[in-house]
Parts: C-alpha cells; sequence; structure tokens
C-alpha cells in the first residue's frame, strides 16, 4: 500500500479508509479519545460518589419488582464483571441472553456456572435459526464487513423490550469507553440502524423475519425519553483493568477465559479471524490493542508485538470454517463465492447514519450536561 500510514501514538493504521492524522502523526481516533474521555468516563473521587447514587436510584426505581436492572450476559470478561459487580453492589438484576445459535460450550458453561455461584435469574432467548441463518446469509451475499451487526442490533432489541415489558428502568451493560472507545464505521456500522439491517435483507433474504428483535430510531427515542429507560455503562464508573477483573472472574467465579476478545461465540470467532482479515484487510485487533494503548493497559511496543501473533490457531480456524460453512448450509464452493465477491460498505446500501450520528451527538451533549449517564 503506496500510501500506507500508522498513528504514532497507537497502532491504528489506514486499513481504517477514514482515519486522518495531525502534523505529529497522531489519528483522528486518539483526539476523539481525548476529546470526550471526561465525557464518557468518571474520575476515580467521582466514580465512587456517581456510583453510590446510581445504586440508591436503581435500588428506588426497582422498589416492589421482582429486579431493579436487566444485564446481558454473553460468557465473556465484561458482562461477567457487570453481573460479578452488580450483586456486590446490592442490585437484584435479571440477566438475559440472546442465544443466536453460536454459543461456544465454553461460553455456555461460563454463563450457568457465574450466574448460579452469584445466584442471578436468567432469561434466554432463543433466536428462530431459520431466519437468523437468512439474515447472517444476507450480510455475507452484502459483501459488507458487518456480519456480526445481526446479532449486536438483536441484542440491544431485546434489552429494550424486555425492559419496557417488565417496567424495569435501567439497563447495565459491559461497555467501558476506556478500553472499548474504538468506531469504525467501515469496519462495522448498523448496530442501531434497522433501515440498514432490513434493506440489507430485503435485497438479500427469502424468509419473513417475523420473531427477529429489532427496533427503530423511533423505537430509542421511545424507551429513551418517552419510556425513561436508563443505559447505564456501569464499567466507566470505576477503574476497570481487565487482566485484573480476569483474574478476579477466575478466583472467584471460577470463570474461564476463551481466547480472544468477542470469542465466545463461534461465529464472531471465526467472522473476526478468517473473514474480515481474508476478504477485507480488517485486523480487529489493532483497535483492540490500540483502545489498550489509550488507556495505559499496554505500551505500543507491546501492541505491536501482539498482531505479529498468528490471529488464530490455524487448526482450530480450519475446524471453525467446515463447522460455519454446514452451519449455514453452504457449499465450500457457495463460500468461496462469498469470499471472492467485491467488497462493498453499508454506504452501498440504504442507511439511516447520518440520523444515528446525530442521535448519538444529542447523547453526548446530554452526557457533557450531566442529564444522562456517562
Amino acid at each position: 500500500m503506496s500510501n500506507y500510514q500508522r498513528c504514532t501514538r497507537c497502532i491504528m493504521d489506514t486499513s481504517d479508509p477514514d482515519i486522518t492524522f495531525d502534523k505529529d502523526g497522531v489519528c483522528n481516533h486518539c483526539h476523539r479519545y481525548d476529546d470526550q474521555l471526561n465525557i464518557r468516563v468518571y474520575s476515580e473521587s467521582e466514580g465512587k460518589k456517581a456510583l453510590n447514587e446510581l445504586v440508591g436510584n436503581i435500588k428506588r426505581a426497582g422498589k416492589g419488582k421482582d429486579y431493579d436492572c436487566i444485564i446481558g450476559v454473553s460468557g465473556g470478561v465484561d458482562s461477567t464483571y457487570v453481573a460479578y459487580l452488580t450483586k456486590k453492589l446490592g442490585l437484584n438484576p435479571l440477566a438475559i441472553h440472546f442465544d443466536n445459535g453460536w454459543n461456544s460450550e465454553l461460553a455456555v458453561s461460563n454463563i450457568e456456572k457465574v450466574l448460579n455461584k452469584l445466584d442471578i435469574d436468567l432469561y434466554t432467548y432463543v433466536i428462530d435459526w431459520e431466519e437468523f441463518k437468512d439474515l447472517q446469509l444476507s450480510f455475507l451475499k452484502a459483501s459488507t464487513p458487518d456480519g456480526e451487526i445481526p446479532s449486536d442490533h438483536a441484542i440491544n432489541a431485546l434489552l429494550f423490550q424486555e425492559a419496557s415489558k417488565r417496567g424495569i428502568k435501567y439497563i447495565i451493560n459491559g461497555m467501558n469507553f476506556k478500553t472499548e472507545s474504538m468506531s469504525v464505521p467501515k469496519w462495522a456500522y448498523g448496530h442501531a440502524d434497522w433501515k440498514y439491517i432490513k434493506s440489507v435483507h430485503k435485497i438479500f433474504g427469502t424468509k419473513k423475519l417475523k420473531k427477529y428483535p429489532h427496533y427503530t430510531l423511533f423505537d430509542t427515542f421511545n424507551y429513551l425519553f418517552v419510556k425513561r429507560i436508563k443505559l447505564i455503562s456501569i464499567l466507566n464508573y470505576i477503574d476497570y483493568n481487565k487482566e485484573e477483573v480476569m483474574k478476579v472472574l477466575q478466583q472467584d467465579l471460577d470463570w474461564k477465559y476463551y481466547g480472544g476478545k468477542h470469542y465466545e461465540s463461534v461465529y464472531t470467532r471465526f467472522y473476526q479471524a478468517y473473514i474480515l482479515p481474508k476478504k477485507f484487510n480488517i485486523d480487529k485487533r489493532i483497535g483492540h490493542q490500540s483502545d489498550l494503548i489509550r488507556s495505559g493497559n499496554v505500551t505500543r511496543e507491546q501492541a505491536l508485538e501482539e498482531i505479529k501473533k498468528e490471529i488464530a490457531d490455524p487448526a482450530l480456524l480450519a475446524q471453525d470454517k467446515e463447522f460455519v460453512i454446514k452451519k449455514l448450509s453452504l457449499t465450500e464452493a457457495g463460500f468461496e463465492d462469498i469470499m471472492n465477491a467485491k467488497p462493498k460498505l453499508f454506504t452501498d446500501y440504504p442507511n439511516n447514519f447520518d440520523k444515528v450520528q446525530k442521535l448519538k451527538g444529542v447523547m453526548n451533549d446530554l452526557r457533557a450536561k450531566g442529564t444522562m449517564s456517562k
């Protein structure tokens, strides 16, 4: 790549087609991080006070109800620690799991073991597999790098829907800006854009999505500003160190690590380790490691060494490839046709990108003013 460039502060590079650099070679992602850190993350002193106030508000809102908040669980580090933390704070959460058919055995074991030890009730939504398979195939045929959007969107929709139905005012998620600030729309877009998801499925799908959880921008406004359901990123209230957290989970809950970011899902593991780098020249580890550099969890040199390693065990990838092709009812030739198709972007399909960005801007303004949780 003749115009290849890498950030001098983190390790983001021109695999993000929209990346920009200042005169010192520092990228726009680093500047965005600096601009938003205080808006999204509490300092240690203010975090303790804000967390105590939050817990009191949640308990009051949930008084007399079976549960005072909802948490999503996947078996991964962040969602498991959210479950651990909410119980430690004296809250009474309902755990919700979206079963999209791709759970690893380790993820299932982690969820069952952890929730039993913490005495947290679990509600599992099992997706209609034929519908969901059709949607995932639609995204593969659309040839964009957004193949995991169907799961991400449905999880958020399910949490909103269950909170609304049960009269629960707080959804506590595992997002933490300090180590997960990366946003690259041309790597992955559509988490909150039902118009985009629906348009891709309309072009490439063959089945009606009757049972797929989804939400529109109007629904988002209704949930947040009419029904006053609050999305709480509780890890932004504390000094969150993933390495230390993993030790706590392993010691206290017998939780087991699954080998990579979001690798609790077989499809995610294969998608991030095979499809993204091979077809789209996207290595998401670059984004993850850049987040860790900015947060002070690793040095730039350590991150550069980390991405030199194999992205996944070749034998495991071969096993995953065979499993994914079979589960999606593809042939080897059909899968290779998908891999060889010309890459596209979400901008090639109808979408609500501008409106989604405006909504995010409004939410950040409200956070800056202190009228919305960080």
